[in-house]
């Protein structure tokens, strides 16, 4: 393992290297922001300003895309999810689906077991209409044998999903403050990924208010997804509503990409009032640049961005 130090100067000088590759990227892979995609979104939908299928910008990455992905890891474990579980065929339909509603994010994991199922659906879409989300579980299991970095885990992915580029690419499920240290090898791989061009940025995910903290503050953290909806640990976060926002905010303010995830709890927030008041308070504090949620049908995709867009536009 190297010196911590001197990797954080190794990141920090290929800096500028990075950011001339990402702006040479700023077409490829991710949802352009020309005059057809200013008008539509989608092959008969139009963009809907404000709402779940508007282009935003992810911070200083550059990566533009919708503000709502399409989750695919629905009580995922072991390459399995409830999405994966609905078979080939209906996953493939629930995609196209939301890419016929606008949505143009996509959001996968190794521990989903999503890559193949998303190939299939995205099959034909061309590369410049929709942007990928994967994450690497860096811990060994019965279904997992790491390789310690990141370099064979993304090249994998690359080819899973049949892409070049991944546009996000995160450690998935950080547990604890000490998570750049214990997961230096990946971070530095990644960040030497992203210097041959096949990621574009980097990030964790959070289960722990102490990895989120670091995450927030961390030089290295392009990307932070982080469990936030208005209730806090009884639907699946890692302490109250508030304390999450307040750290959420620090993030936004030091540059970070937030993306949100459990908006509606993993499933715990059902009611339609449940539901608008967690959407309400993410947005009225300005939480997010994007969030991801796991919807499971065609129905799902409409009652979400239908939803979305009422709060985002009032």
């Amino acid at each position: 393992m190297h010196d911590h130090t001197s990797s954080l100067k190794h990141r920090n000088s290929g800096f500028n290297r990075r950011q001339l590759i990402a702006g040479a990227l700023a077409g490829v892979g991710a949802v352009v922001a020309g005059p057809e995609w200013l008008t539509t979104a989608g092959a008969g939908s139009p963009a809907r300003r404000g709402g779940a299928t508007e282009i935003v910008t992810l911070g200083r990455t550059g990566i533009k895309t919708t503000r709502l992905a399409q989750g695919t890891g629905f009580n995922g474990s072991a390459r399995s999810s409830e999405h994966t579980r609905l078979g080939m065929k209906a996953f493939t339909k629930l995609v196209r689906h939301s890419l016929d509603q606008g949505i143009r994010f996509m959001d996968a994991a190794d521990l989903y077991g999503s890559h193949r199922y998303l190939r299939n659906a995205l099959d034909g879409v061309p590369r410049d209409n929709y942007t990928l989300l994967t994450k690497i579980w860096p811990r060994e299991a019965h279904w997992n044998m790491p390789s310690g970095g990141a370099t064979e885990e993304v090249n994998r992915f690359r080819k899973e999903l049949k892409s070049d580029v991944l546009e996000i690419c995160l450690i998935h499920c950080m547990t604890d403050s000490e998570w750049p240290k214990t997961y230096e090898r990946i971070c530095d791989e990644l960040d030497e990924m992203k210097d041959k061009g096949a990621v574009r940025a980097v990030g964790v995910s959070c289960h722990d208010l102490g990895a989120l903290k670091v995450a927030a503050t961390h030089p290295w953290t392009d990307v932070v997804l982080a469990r936030i909806n208005n209730v806090g640990k009884s639907a699946s976060m890692d302490g109250s509503a508030e304390e999450i926002a307040s750290v959420l905010k620090q993030a936004r303010a030091n540059g970070k990409v937030v993306l949100g995830m459990k908006i509606f709890g993993a499933g715990k927030l059902v009611s339609p009032a449940a539901k608008n008041a967690s959407i309400k308070f993410v947005h009225d504090n300005n939480l997010v640049d994007a969030m991801t949620i796991g919807m499971l049908s065609p129905k799902q995709v409409d009652d979400t961005i239908e939803r979305i867009g009422k709060i985002y536009k009032s």
